[in-house]
């Protein structure tokens, strides 16, 4: 019925949240508002490791790519749980170092990292630096000479790989603002120049093929091409590259007709890639790094919405605006992403109308979802967006200088906000 398992209708016919009445929530801490079930949240993580300990002989981590939901609490609920994080900025960066995470276990991201970037990761000794490109390398060398650091470092490679997702989130092909590419030669000339860099050291290499994919084969193809390259490496180099890092990207169900692999079958195959790889291509196996993100925080999440207006245009479609919009979800302006909704006080009743759901700025393309089937809903009804854990909240605006909503966790029928609602003086904390 639901697009997450943590879903379910209770006694009074509502919508509730790992077992927690949402129009409850609605009520205590106003709309909009993101809910986090935090037992979904560990829960993940935990098939994750197991996963790697069971198929992998425990010989790799699990990094949450906090760009998916990041907040201290967030990190840890992370750190709680043993595994480490991929940190795509500065502000994540910081975040992570407040909340207390572990900085070694942090690998850090980023096309175009500043230098006040490199020396902040290098003074908190984060893990690995994935270096995205030559000229990062150089500066790199140069400031950790500066500052008398040698950091790990990874190299992100552009394996080549078609993931058959989005234009905007496919990451592992040529033409992409990310990484080294294979094809031209440009990755090994790279690699080559770090083997002989004095100031960091080259610990591995890192891929990423895109986001939201539901297919197991792409991800075995890019370890067999990254597995490649590292038996080249050794061959040309004699240089053994310790880490794989296969990044992240699985695909999660936001509509009931999604149907991902579980995390279980993936690291199964793509294990079993890696191993034979290694066997036939007489390199040893190397350490290996995965960065769920989305799979990890957006099926926790939802977010609630009171209606305002319901506008019936006959013969075309029916409006059904609510008290956020793309200032809190900007997925669907961007890419059309689809959602599953509930009028979260009317659950147990049958989803009877196909409607528009219209957010509330002053712009044509603020919609959460068009065609999305609903239950009648009227001014005052409590509406859920599902599976909105992952690239909402992080991806959040001031837009028409509305206010950021705040973030709840649920777990064991309690809730709690991690994240406070903005209030108009922070909309203009930083006017002069």
């Amino acid at each position: 019925m639901f697009v997450s398992e943590n879903l379910s209708v209770n006694s009074a016919g509502h919508l509730a949240i790992g077992g927690v009445d949402t129009v409850e929530l609605a009520k205590e801490y106003g709309t909009p508002l993101y809910v986090m079930d935090e037992q979904v949240i560990r829960n993940s993580l935990r098939r994750f490791h197991d996963s790697m300990n069971k198929y992998y002989d425990g010989k790799g981590e699990v990094h949450y790519a906090s760009k998916a939901f990041s907040c201290m609490e967030m990190c840890r609920v992370v750190a709680s749980e043993g595994d480490g994080l991929d940190a795509v900025s500065i502000g994540e960066l910081y975040t992570a170092y407040k909340a207390g995470f572990p900085m070694e276990k942090v690998g850090f991201h980023g096309n175009n990292k500043t230098d006040e970037e490199l020396r902040y990761a290098l003074k908190y000794k984060v893990g690995h630096i994935i270096v995205d490109n030559i000229s990062e390398l150089h500066r790199l060398e140069a400031i950790a000479g500066e500052m008398n650091e040698k950091p790990s470092i990874m190299f992100r490679i552009k394996p080549g790989i078609d993931a058959h997702t989005h234009d905007f989130v496919k990451t592992g092909q040529i033409d992409s603002k990310f990484g080294f590419a294979l094809e031209t030669g440009e990755a090994f000339e790279a690699v080559k120049e770090a083997v002989n860099c004095k100031n960091v050291h080259l610990a591995g290499l890192h891929c990423h093929i895109g986001s939201q994919i539901f297919d197991i084969a792409p991800f075995e193809e890019a370890a067999r091409v990254m597995l490649g390259f590292i038996a080249e490496i050794k061959a040309k180099l004699d240089f053994v590259v310790e880490g794989l890092n296969l990044g992240g990207g699985f695909g999660i169900k936001y509509l009931n007709e999604h149907d991902p692999a579980p995390f279980e079958v993936y690291l199964e195959r793509v294990s079993y890639v890696v191993k034979s790889e290694c066997a036939r291509l007489g390199v040893e196996l190397p350490k290996m790094f995965i960065e769920p993100g989305r799979s990890i925080a957006a099926p926790a999440g939802i977010t609630l919405y009171t209606v305002g207006a319901r506008k019936v245009i006959p013969n075309i479609r029916t409006y059904i605006s609510v008290d956020g919009g793309m200032a809190d979800n900007p997925r669907y302006i961007l890419y059309g992403s689809e959602y599953d909704a509930v009028v979260a006080n009317k659950a147990n009743e049958e989803r009877t109308e196909k409607v528009t759901i219209a957010g509330k700025c002053c712009e044509s393309g603020d919609l959460i979802g068009e065609n999305m089937p609903l239950q009648h809903a009227e001014s005052g009804d409590i509406i859920a967006v599902c599976a909105t854990g992952a690239y909402n909240y992080s991806m959040s605006s001031n837009y028409n200088r509305l206010q950021k909503p705040a973030v709840v966790f649920v777990n064991e029928g309690n809730s709690r906000v991690v994240v406070k609602r903005e209030t108009l003086d922070d909309i203009i904390r930083n006017d002069i």
